[in-house]
């Protein structure tokens, strides 16, 4: 039996294409776990037209330390090639997202070197011969941001007519994504941490650059007090000290 060749403009050229991307995009924000936030990307995927889709959430704590999570509607081992290879390094699409917030066809993308090339020539394939690229930029910019990435097993699927229906539903799918993601990296830490209401209330003083001296002072408690607590909070969070342990809350959306 011959597959069925999905021709892109006609898929996008139908009168309930974009509400029936809708339906599903609008249950993202209440996916109770990443199972449920898989099967929606799956689904919204396959309602789109694509063969396979895969958002990528990216956290830099520092000069030196990040971490990367992934939905994968796609090939599993994709990601596992990715996690084995750390790809993260070298992802030109991750690469362009961190800087960029309009969508782009992969291919349009010199790479930057030899090692971005095997990445894009590995998600070849898995089912990504032609990829749009879909930033979710935040308010922490290079610090936290996600890419949705749509695949086709054909080379120059994304060229053709409709395009411009497909982008602007993406955009608002990897922004729901980036959403539904960064609530679950933030609840994850608060209960990791175990970070209380007081807790953020001291990181907020800070934030305002507030001292010990006039933080105590509202509280009614002497300044070796608040700088004890900022002490405790920073073991809890990890960090070297107050200052760091706000940009790491700002980061996460603790504050």
């Amino acid at each position: 039996m011959a597959t069925e060749i999905i021709d892109l403009g006609a898929l996008a050229g139908d009168p309930g294409y974009a509400a029936r991307v809708l339906a599903v995009m609008s249950q993202v924000r209440d996916a109770a776990d990443t199972g449920a936030a898989v099967r929606l990307l799956k689904d919204a995927a396959s309602r789109l037209g694509v063969d396979g889709a895969m958002f990528t959430s990216f956290v830099r704590d520092d000069a030196t330390l990040a971490s990367y999570r992934f939905l994968l509607a796609c090939d599993p081992v994709w990601g596992l090639q990715y996690a084995k290879n750390n790809w993260c390094l070298d992802d030109p699409w991750l690469r362009y997202a961190l800087y960029n917030t309009e969508p782009v066809v992969a291919e349009s993308l010199p790479p930057a070197d030899k090692r971005a090339q095997w990445v894009s020539e590995a998600a070849a394939h898995f089912g990504f011969a032609s990829t749009l690229v879909v930033p979710a930029p935040t308010a922490a910019a290079q610090s936290r941001v996600g890419v949705l990435c749509l695949g086709s097993s054909r080379l120059g699927f994304f060229a053709g007519g409709g395009g411009g229906a497909l982008r602007c539903l993406a955009r608002s799918l990897a922004m729901e994504l980036g959403d539904w993601m960064h609530r679950q990296i933030r609840v994850e830490l608060m209960t990791r941490a175990r970070i209380t209401d007081d807790d953020l209330m001291l990181l907020r003083h800070e934030q305002q650059g507030h001292s010990s001296k006039a933080i105590a002072a509202e509280l009614n408690l002497e300044p070796k007090t608040i700088d004890c607590r900022f002490h405790r909070l920073s073991l809890k969070l990890g960090t070297a000290n107050r200052r760091a342990a706000v940009r790491l809350a700002e980061i996460y959306g603790l504050i």
